[in-house]
């Protein structure tokens, strides 16, 4: 089942635990700041199928990452 990951940019604080469970490495780090001043991450649905495990949602401290089942 596909999957789809929506990250709120702006309680992300940066911390990057999502990037480091994402089994697909799916979700990477940018230079993008948010209105905090922290560096964002972002879904990049260009790396492959997300699986809709999430893991990343379960892991985020600031509950910041939705994830959908399509």
């Amino acid at each position: 089942m596909a999957g789809k990951i929506v990250i709120n940019e702006e309680l992300c604080k940066g911390c990057a635990l999502c990037v480091e469970f994402c089994p697909r490495d799916l979700i990477k780090p940018t230079r993008r700041l948010n209105a905090k001043g922290y560096y964002v991450v972002i879904f990049d649905p260009d790396g492959g199928e997300c699986t809709a495990c999430t893991l990343c949602a379960v892991i985020c401290p600031e509950v910041s990452i939705e994830v959908y089942r399509e």
